[in-house]
């Protein structure tokens, strides 16, 4: 338990940060699933309009640190991989 002032706004400080980055992680999972929803549907044209709304929210991820810059790159590159495959 926090007891000095500057531990218990720290601690206030955790929990408000602590929901702005649920909520952007909760939206780069939504952007990602709708992804993967349109890939299983083998929708071609609406898995690559996906795709290109979702690349951007992934990298502002990376930014804001809720994602390493790996982990992003890695996302994108197997979901761009899974997207030109069902145009084959």
């Amino acid at each position: 338990m926090a007891n000095s002032p500057q531990s218990k706004k720290r601690a206030r400080q955790n929990d408000r940060r602590a929901l702005v980055n649920k909520n952007r992680r909760t939206r780069i999972r939504t952007f990602i699933r709708k992804v993967e929803e349109a890939i299983a549907g083998g929708k071609q044209d609406d898995a690559s309009a996906a795709m290109k709304a979702a690349q951007p929210e992934i990298m502002r991820g990376v930014t804001k640190g809720i994602l390493h810059k790996n982990t992003a790159s890695r996302k994108i590159s197997r979901l761009t991989a899974r997207v030109k495959a069902l145009s084959a």
